[in-house]
């Protein structure tokens, strides 16, 4: 029997990083977790951008949950502090002299215009459009339970995608070659940022880069 790998389970992530697009470009299969409990600091409600001093977090906020342990796929996003404008305004300060922003900026602007319920649904629309604009056609299926253990074909990599893991040491098999970014003069090249970077600074040839 083959061992080979052929599913890969994730996260829900907002505008996830290079990293998590990788296994969404590479798995055959994917299985995304909307059983798993919510975890705050994580690429669930968060991610990365950069910006002329180094990265910046741009983090979603969500509702208080009635009780402590709540299921992603039930989280609420809150209203809490105009983020939607200013995730929006950050967005459009980083990248706005990149040379493929104008090109897919209307494509963004509306989920930061109108209210989603649900960070779920937020992040998968979002998610659905990114890959449409890269031209990958992941197989996803949406958990109908949460297993803990998996059979030798399944790569759980729920919690090895994260902001706070240096996936050169949990993830080996990912490999981050530097490509131009408009701020690296200042701050180096930034590794492993949001996809939204690597589309805005490569734009068709995100694919190829992946």
């Amino acid at each position: 029997m083959s061992n080979l790998i052929d599913t890969a389970v994730l996260t829900s992530a907002y505008f996830g990083p290079i990293q998590y697009y990788s296994k969404l470009y590479r798995y055959p299969n994917i299985h995304l977790e909307q059983h798993d409990n919510y975890i705050k600091q994580t690429y669930r409600n968060r991610c990365v951008i950069s910006g002329p001093q180094g990265p910046i977090t741009l983090t979603i906020p969500t509702a208080k949950p009635a009780t402590n342990k709540v299921e992603m796929r039930e989280v609420e996003i809150s209203d809490h502090g105009n983020w939607r404008h200013l995730h929006w305004k950050a967005i459009e300060s980083s990248y706005n002299s990149t040379p493929y922003y104008e090109h897919y900026k209307d494509y963004f602007l509306p989920f930061f215009e109108q209210k989603y319920p649900l960070l779920f649904q937020f992040n998968n629309e979002l998610q659905e459009i990114i890959c449409s604009l890269i031209k990958i056609k992941p197989n996803i299926q949406y958990t109908s339970t949460y297993q803990f253990d998996f059979d030798e074909h399944t790569l759980d990599l729920r919690e090895t995608i994260h902001p706070k893991k240096d996936h050169k040491l949990h993830d080996p098999n990912f490999k981050i070659k530097p490509y131009y970014q408009v701020f690296s003069e200042q701050t180096g090249f930034l590794p492993n940022l949001s996809i939204l970077d690597l589309l805005f600074h490569k734009g068709p040839e995100t694919i190829l880069y992946l």
